[in-house]
């Protein structure tokens, strides 16, 4: 069996979780295909030389007969490995050195439980839609899929922009706000919760539009069918605005118009028994904390 693992970096204190995951994976004689740049870290910065059986770099050199891809770190690490790897056919597994984490979502206590259940074929698939960005006006980003969300906003402190947003053929809205989120499923525990936008479950078939700080105070969060295709046009007082899909973020020109629908792919991530989607969502946002429950 081969799997690859990816990350980017790490702190001393997961050292001992470290240890134990790549031990698990030496002992069942597991091919692992390490992120070389993440090798590099551990070998240079945390004096760690992990077991690997090979290398890659990019999405190029990467083995597409892996069964699974390990990200090694936050939700953050779990973003950057779509974008670095770039396969959607392998389920990717977030093993969380964090603090949160609804993608990487192993805690530190429960890895060697996890991988016994994931090479025991204990687990379920599930399939995350991506957002899939058209920048007209100018070429695209290289990689101009999101799992998250598309934000866009203003490029300075001071004026708001004026966000122009269509659903199929119809006006939704014109926000005058600091900007304007348009998140999947997964994305709405991300940026758009965190503006007080609503949770969707990973099978939801729709998307979150949340406006950013809007002038009128009216204005609320939308959930819209992802069968729609949405446009934004942006008018502002500047020459620019700002463009962000998922961590990635460029500015581009106010006469540059998106165009968001679902990607035609989806992301595969795993389900382990006893972790479903409302079970990570009472343990990450410690509902029932209170000691009246």
């Amino acid at each position: 069996m081969k799997v690859a693992v990816f990350g980017t970096s790490l702190s001393k204190r997961f050292f001992p979780v470290l240890d134990e995951f790549f031990g698990f994976l030496k002992t069942n004689k597991i091919e692992v295909q390490l992120f070389r740049p993440f090798y590099n870290f551990l070998k240079n910065e945390l004096n760690i030389v992990p077991y690997y059986t090979t290398f890659f770099q990019s999405p190029s050199d990467f083995d597409n007969t892996n069964q699974f891809i390990f990200s090694v770190g936050g939700d953050g690490t779990f973003l950057h490995s779509v974008v670095n790897i770039r396969n959607f056919d392998i389920p990717v597994v977030g093993v969380n050195s964090g603090r949160l984490g609804f993608l990487a979502d192993i805690s530190q206590e429960q890895v060697q439980g996890a991988l016994t259940d994931i090479f025991n074929d204990r687990y379920s698939v599930v399939e995350r839609s991506l957002l899939e960005v058209d920048f007209c006006g100018r070429k695209n980003l290289n990689f101009n899929f999101a799992l998250n969300e598309l934000a866009v906003l203003k490029t300075d402190s001071s004026s708001m922009i004026n966000i122009s947003a269509r659903c199929g053929n119809n006006l939704l809205n014109n926000y005058w706000s600091d900007g304007l989120i348009v998140a999947t499923p997964t994305g709405s525990t991300a940026y758009s919760l965190s503006v007080g936008g609503p949770i969707l479950t990973p099978d939801s078939e729709n998307f979150v539009i949340t406006p950013l700080a809007p002038h009128n105070l009216t204005i609320r969060p939308v959930v819209v069918p992802d069968k729609y295709e949405i446009e934004l046009k942006v008018e502002g007082r500047g020459s620019h605005y700002l463009t962000s899909l998922d961590y990635r973020s460029e500015a581009v020109e106010l006469s540059t118009t998106l165009k968001i629908r679902k990607a035609k792919v989806t992301l595969k991530t795993l389900q382990l028994p006893d972790q479903d989607f409302f079970n990570t969502l009472r343990n990450k946002l410690m509902w029932g904390a209170d000691k009246r429950n």
